[in-house]
């Protein structure tokens, strides 16, 4: 595929449609030199993005955690996200809106007098871990800790969160890996570098308490999934040595989906039947 910049289409930017390859910034941007951007990752399926306004909604709130306002009301997003969808024809796509501080008058730390600015772009994307989606993933367990709440604003869907979700990423890949497994401050398995992870033993689900991570909205629908079918769900923390005890895996998030997983690190899991259960019922849920 050309590379992200040097497309065809279009591009929703502060309230009207631009050509794919002007939809640029200037270089002082304030996001780009002190991560000042939250965003959201959404999937349309025939013609429908799944869980819009939850999106939107949770766009809204990663802002006010890094203390800006997006000037546009949650309407005005929903309308503007369908407006891509439209201007590039596309039914099944990959949905990105993203907010942002930037340039102005201020270019230190402090930022409040620039201007915020939003937008929205989409493209076809496939399968996020490839072929991993049947066969289970392979994940590396990342050196990289999710930081503690006193740290960081870490149930804002900000960018500067995912900075080591991108060093972890690339070491598992350099290991042969699709994605890697990060643990929390206190030692606890967390989460992978954008995905929330569950976990089965003896019938029932294991998944960790996002008190530190974000509460992916793919995760919650899962977990009301899993509820639906009598399946007991434990939100809990989860210690290290019990990841040997585990007899299945899968990773849930809006790129990822629900992706099997088959190994983290040393340890080995099947592709069962609960997962495959999940993994279809989300696939014929999305597209229904």
């Amino acid at each position: 595929m050309a590379a992200y910049d040097d497309r065809d289409g279009k591009i929703w930017m502060d309230g009207k449609l631009v050509e794919w390859r002007d939809a640029n910034v200037h270089i002082l941007t304030h996001g780009l030199h002190y991560a000042s951007s939250v965003f959201e990752g959404e999937r349309c399926y025939n013609g429908r993005i799944f869980e819009s306004r939850k999106h939107s909604e949770r766009l809204h709130f990663s802002a006010g955690q890094l203390d800006f306002e997006i000037p546009y009301t949650v309407d005005e997003i929903e309308a503007a996200k369908m407006e891509v969808l439209q201007a590039n024809g596309f039914e099944n796509a990959y949905v990105r809106a993203v907010a942002w501080r930037g340039a102005g008058e201020d270019m230190g730390v402090a930022s409040a007098r620039n201007p915020v600015r939003l937008a929205i772009a989409a493209w076809e994307w496939g399968a996020y871990y490839g072929d991993a989606k049947m066969k289970g993933a392979k994940l590396d367990i990342s050196k990289w800790k999710r930081p503690s709440p006193e740290t960081i604003p870490s149930h804002a869907k900000a960018a500067g969160l995912y900075m080591i979700c991108t060093l972890s990423k690339h070491a598992a890949e350099a290991k042969g890996c699709s994605d890697a497994m990060m643990f929390d401050y206190r030692g606890y398995v967390a989460e992978a570098t954008g995905a929330n992870i569950f976990f089965v033993k003896d019938g029932e689900v294991h998944t960790p308490d996002p008190d530190c991570f974000l509460n992916g909205i793919t995760r919650q629908t899962v977990i009301g999934m899993l509820k639906d079918r009598q399946v007991k769900v434990h939100e809990r923390y989860i210690m290290p040595e019990e990841l040997e005890g585990f007899e299945q895996c899968w990773l849930t998030g809006t790129a990822a989906e629900v992706t099997p997983v088959g190994q983290i690190g040393d340890y080995n899991f099947e592709v069962g039947a609960l997962t495959r259960d999940i993994a279809e019922s989300y696939e014929k849920l999305v597209r229904a």
